[in-house]
């Protein structure tokens, strides 16, 4: 068995089911035990594509997928996707060819030769290894699995020289044991719940790393009658309906007021950062802040902190939660729900008049939509205001590249999670600039014959940021731009096109595409929805 056969077996043996990737000539050795092998692999139309793909597999399962790449462009082309996964904590498993042993570095003039391969991914990965033999290859495969269950998730990066791809397998391939993640101190615990415990007016607050607490966070919020925020990670952790959400309000004054109040703030699973809050400066807290993170960089940030822990999220939440239960009683209610639901009155009123035909549009996408969907959006308009506006999902989920803030992303994550949630209804929310980043995957779409509804945003312009140019006083360059018919592009894929011409048509034909069961493609306009003049975002 090679190296490159041996590889593709132990992925299988360590759970990896998809493989995304384009092969190459500098790949056939990494492909060759993958035809008579479990594993699954999806052919994307472009690196970036496969990428995001293997990210929005992820998302959805929880597991990761594998990127198969080629050496040179095809490791150049993956680092934009690489690189949102390791901003949003997405694990990947990212797998390159290299140029042979003798040539790692020496400037020969190989194809796809760079002068330090490896370098470019560092930056964007949890770890970036070269195996310069046979039997380094399973130990750094050990290395990938114990980030991916043990730590912050992020993507690992793993090339293997060509003659290291053909040369037979050496060393051990059996996988090793892996540890799980930590849990908290009992100290901590109890300091938590005493300052909970204690509190007057307490209020969490939570990032994408307390979705596996979900339900402790819930328990907890009600026991203690705290509201929850959100940053745009979190969005859904709580159902949007329930009387202590507040959703991802914290860079508004009145959000930021209301935590401002409160005397004891628990944060769990989030960065606390800009692209998060969706505002540069720190929180404006008052009071104590106890903060849950797996990450222990995250503990020692910018923003003050009274109780740090170390710990898996919902290990720590559900050990808090049984130590307040034990020390205080329930508290009602009614108080903190009223306080959230001016809270959210104010927010929407204050998005009437301009932002009202995102609202809309939003409201009509809710409205069409299962309640289990899972929605991808893309760098556009209708998705910043869908962070704070559209409703958190109770079974779905609402996901969008704030990190990295990568455009195209939306489509090939989308599909991805298809391929990783068979079943479940998928919606990629794109705008007609990141469309254009991606596009080429709606064959993949159509190939796979995946039920992915893509909701395409068109206002022939990058509205966020012409907005942007027009408040600052700056004459708007490159921000509008022709484009082509969509429409017949996606028919051209095989894709089931809808193109409605009011907001009542667009309700319709989002229920019908989802219904469907097919790959479908649904153009949306601000005119559709009342904007007029049409709107520069």
């Amino acid at each position: 068995m090679t190296t490159g056969e041996a590889l593709v077996a132990t992925l299988a043996a360590r759970g990896i089911t998809h493989v995304f990737g384009i092969p190459g000539i500098h790949t056939i050795e990494l492909y060759r035990g993958l035809a008579d092998s479990a594993l699954v692999h999806v052919l994307p139309k472009h690196e970036q594509g496969a990428g995001f793909m293997a990210d929005g597999f992820a998302r959805a399962t929880g597991r990761p997928a594998a990127c198969f790449l080629i050496t040179g462009p095809g490791v150049t082309n993956v680092i934009t996707a690489v690189g949102q996964a390791y901003s949003d904590s997405v694990p990947l498993l990212v797998i390159a060819s290299a140029n042979r042993v003798g040539d790692l570095g020496r400037q020969r003039g190989r194809l796809h030769e760079t002068k330090d391969q490896r370098a470019l991914l560092e930056p964007v990965t949890a770890f970036a290894a070269t195996a310069h033999r046979p039997d380094d290859v399973p130990e750094c495969l050990d290395r990938a699995f114990a980030v991916f269950a043990s730590r912050r998730p992020r993507p690992v990066y793993l090339e293997i020289p060509l003659d290291v791809l053909a040369q037979p397998a050496t060393g051990s391939w059996v996988p090793r044991q892996l540890s799980a993640r930590p849990g908290p101190r009992p100290e901590d615990v109890a300091r938590a719940a005493s300052l909970l415990a204690g509190a007057r007016s307490p209020a969490i607050v939570v990032g994408g790393g307390a979705r596996a607490a979900a339900a402790a966070v819930r328990a907890l919020a009600e026991h203690l009658a705290a509201p929850v925020f959100s940053t745009i990670a979190g969005k859904g952790i709580l159902p949007g309906d329930h009387p202590l959400w507040a959703d991802a309000v914290l860079h508004r004054d009145d959000g930021r007021a209301a935590l401002a109040g409160c005397d004891v703030v628990l944060a769990v699973g989030t960065e606390l950062g800009e692209s998060e809050l969706l505002t540069s400066e720190p929180l404006p807290l008052t009071g104590e802040l106890i903060r849950i993170d797996i990450d222990p960089e995250q503990l020692c940030d910018e923003q003050p902190v009274t109780l740090p822990i170390l710990s898996d999220a919902a290990p720590a939440v559900e050990a808090i939660l049984a130590a307040v239960c034990a020390s205080r009683p329930a508290q009602s209610l009614e108080a903190a729900a009223d306080r959230v639901a001016r809270l959210a009155a104010g927010v929407r009123e204050s998005q009437l008049g301009l932002d009202a035909v995102y609202l809309r549009a939003l409201e009509t996408i809710h409205a069409s939509l299962p309640a289990d969907a899972l929605i991808f959006t893309d760098m556009t308009t209708i998705a910043y205001a869908g962070n704070f506006l559209y409703p958190a999902p109770p079974e779905g989920r609402w996901i969008h590249p704030a990190g990295f803030g990568s455009l195209g992303y939306a489509l090939p994550a989308a599909i991805g999670a298809a391929l990783g949630a068979p079943g479940r209804p998928l919606v990629a929310l794109t705008g007609d600039g990141g469309f254009q980043f991606t596009l080429a995957e709606l064959s993949v779409l159509a190939e796979q014959q995946l039920p992915v509804v893509v909701l395409l945003w068109n206002n022939a312009c990058f509205g966020q940021i012409h907005k942007g140019m027009v408040d600052r006083g700056v004459t708007p360059v490159g921000t509008t731009y022709s484009t082509p018919d969509f429409g017949a592009i996606a028919r051209a894929y095989g894709v089931e096109t809808y193109a409605p011409a009011t907001g009542s048509e667009a309700g319709r034909d989002i229920a019908r595409a989802v219904e469907s069961g097919r790959p479908a493609f649904v153009e949306l306009t601000p005119q559709a929805f009342g904007a007029n003049p049409p709107l520069g975002g």
